[in-house]
């Protein structure tokens, strides 16, 4: 008896070789290309190019891949492609992302360009840095470092921003950011001297978080000063100076311009960099404090970013509400969290704030009180409170934060009445800062936007409106991970 027996169509044979999409090494050769078509050619276009695509194939970056392209690029037996080599780790060959088809008609460059061997270091050092072999990468950011300094064109530039923010990067990971100052500002000096902006921009804003990692403010508000400013090629890197602008002045007490600098960094900062928008707002919450006002709930239910700003919405609250208690309670619980984030000197001076404020509400909510009900009100524990409160209340008065008098003979604080605000020139005040907050805004739009050169003269053909349109869309895909790698 015969049993029936299930019948399994085979699978058809695929064609992988060519359904499979292009390997890493494929887009890293067509990079290589770009960057040998810009060197000759002199555009700096197509070097921001190639480090917006190179931030999209990151992720994709291995020891064999990199070794293979060094094959490619630089000479086998260089000074250079021994030096890189050496950083790599020897792995297995079966785990390579490989074209095999052109792999053995490969043909390494005789003569290879500046541009070239300044890419290659940089995608070795952003190797090591993901793998977290920082001693290593710090080597290897030094050579590049020692190499860019013989190299002065246009189109290495672009290049060699990256190349210095991990060369900073490297040095802050592993502890030693002191140890390469003076060599950032003889880079900076080198860079002035080149007419290298966009490398002045970089490197100042190195200098600055150098300085101000190890609270150092007045040296870094001394360079600052002193540094030549420029318009900004670098939206990144002008929203990092910003920030470092907004940390100087809160630590001057210039509250002020510190608030219209942070809000305008935390604003102008990419979607993608939460971590950076995140301390901007730390920042901006603090100084908006020490100036009185009181921020509004949707700064801290911002997407991404309630957990890291519950401990500054918390103190927030308790300056609101002017209780004193809670304010050290809520100083007290998140006492770690002010102090990674460098804080706690800015929060140890909104004490006073928070007794002003207690101070505002009682005179809103009595016509007439004592002092000494005054004094257990704000709750202040020293050893003659009546006295601390006759003071207290006497600064108020003469700075213009309440409109009251003390009648010392009784021992009251008499409030005045509230007028209509209405009346007086605060509604022109508040208008006119909204207007010319608006065009401060579209006159910064006006500014950055950018056309191709001689577009007023040369009529476009097709075959270059369709080079510009691919650009602008591989502009827009690349864009977020740019702006993620940045922060």
């Amino acid at each position: 008896m015969t049993q029936d027996v299930e019948m399994k169509e085979l699978p058809a044979p695929s064609n992988s070789a060519s359904s499979s999409p292009p390997s890493t090494l494929h887009h890293l050769k067509e990079i290589a290309s770009l960057i040998e078509t810009g060197a000759y050619a002199r555009e700096v276009r197509r070097i921001v190019r190639v480090v917006r695509l190179t931030l999209a194939l990151r992720q994709k970056l291995n020891a064999q891949v990199l070794s293979a392209f060094l094959n490619f690029t630089l000479t086998p037996g260089s000074e250079l492609h021994s030096r890189l080599s050496s950083y790599l780790p020897k792995e297995d060959e079966h785990d390579m992302d490989v074209d095999t088809a052109t792999s053995a008609i490969q043909t390494p460059a005789k003569h290879s360009l500046p541009e070239l061997e300044v890419y290659c270091y940089l995608l070795v050092l952003i190797f090591l840095i993901d793998q977290k072999r920082y001693n290593e990468a710090k080597a290897c950011a030094s050579a590049s470092i020692a190499r860019l300094k013989n190299v002065n064109r246009r189109t290495v530039d672009v290049l060699a921003s990256r190349l210095y923010f991990y060369y900073s990067l490297s040095y802050e990971l592993t502890g030693d950011l002191a140890e390469i100052r003076g060599n950032l500002l003889a880079l900076h000096r080198i860079a002035t001297l080149r007419h290298d902006e966009l490398g002045q921009e970089t490197l100042l804003n190195l200098l600055l978080r150098n300085y101000l990692h190890y609270n150092l403010y007045d040296q870094a508000e001394k360079l600052r000063s002193k540094a030549p400013r420029f318009e900004a090629h670098s939206n990144q890197q002008f929203c990092r100076y910003l920030f470092y602008l907004g940390k100087i002045r809160t630590i001057q007490l210039e509250y002020t311009d510190a608030k219209e600098s942070l809000l305008q960094a935390a604003r102008k900062a990419p979607v993608s960099a939460l971590g950076f928008r995140v301390q901007c707002n730390k920042w901006a919450i603090i100084v908006r404090l020490l100036l009185g006002e009181i921020p509004e709930r949707t700064v801290f239910m911002q997407k991404g970013m309630e957990k890291a700003l519950r401990p500054y919405f918390e103190l927030t609250n308790a300056v609101r509400i002017g209780d004193l208690e809670l304010f050290r309670n809520v100083a007290d619980k998140f006492s770690s969290t002010f102090n990674s984030d460098r804080t706690h000197n800015l929060i140890v001076r909104l004490r006073h704030n928070v007794i002003r404020t207690g101070l505002r509400n009682i005179s809103i909510s009595y016509s007439r009180i004592s002092l000494a009900d005054v004094a257990k009100k704000l709750r202040l524990d020293s050893a003659n409170p009546v006295a601390d409160a006759e003071s207290i209340v006497s600064k108020a008065i003469r700075d213009g934060a309440i409109d009251a008098t003390i009648d010392h003979e009784n021992g009251w604080m008499v409030s005045k009445e509230t007028g209509d605000i209405y009346s007086t020139n605060e509604p022109q005040f508040a208008f006119n800062s909204r207007i010319a907050f608006c065009l401060n805004m579209h006159n910064e739009a006006v500014r950055a936007l950018r056309f191709p050169p001689n577009s007023h003269k040369e009529k476009e053909s097709a075959e270059k409106r369709r080079e510009r349109q691919q650009q602008e869309q591989e502009l827009a895909k690349h864009i977020a991970e740019e702006d993620d790698d940045e922060f």
